[in-house]
């Protein structure tokens, strides 16, 4: 059945560290990390929208503000697992699935950059769209 994909994007700053790294990203640095949430939906709504756009920003902007101009190594579970691009696009699904997810619209993915040559995506599991 054919479906609809919606993405947005933003980003936050914030400084993070390696343990256990043996290379540059072990010190203290930051990014402007970039961040793209992408939901599917198979039916739209009276309005003729997947979802609101406002939303997606609203609850990915909620999500992400815990974050924002802060060191990720003191922030949990940073505290405990490494901040990686990895770790943050993992949580951050997972943020955005229980905020988002019901009967009609589905969290598929979530992207994240450090840098712009520097990218993870993060999928929802086998068998869900995406």
């Amino acid at each position: 059945m054919p479906w609809y994909e919606l993405c947005i994007q933003t980003h936050f700053s914030a400084a993070h560290q390696l343990r256990g790294y043996s290379g540059d990203c072990a010190r203290l640095h930051g990014h402007n990390w970039h961040v793209k949430l992408f939901v599917a939906c198979e039916q739209l709504d009276d309005l003729g929208m997947g979802v609101d756009y406002k939303i997606l920003k609203h609850e990915l902007k909620e999500a992400i503000s815990i974050w924002d101009h802060y060191h990720l190594n003191d922030i949990p579970p940073f505290d405990t697992i490494n901040p990686t691009s990895e770790n943050v696009a993992r949580l951050l699904f997972e943020r955005m699935t229980e905020a988002l997810n019901n009967e009609r619209v589905q969290v598929t993915r979530v992207e994240i950059a450090e840098t712009c040559a520097a990218r993870v995506t993060y999928h929802a599991g086998r068998g869900n769209r995406g």
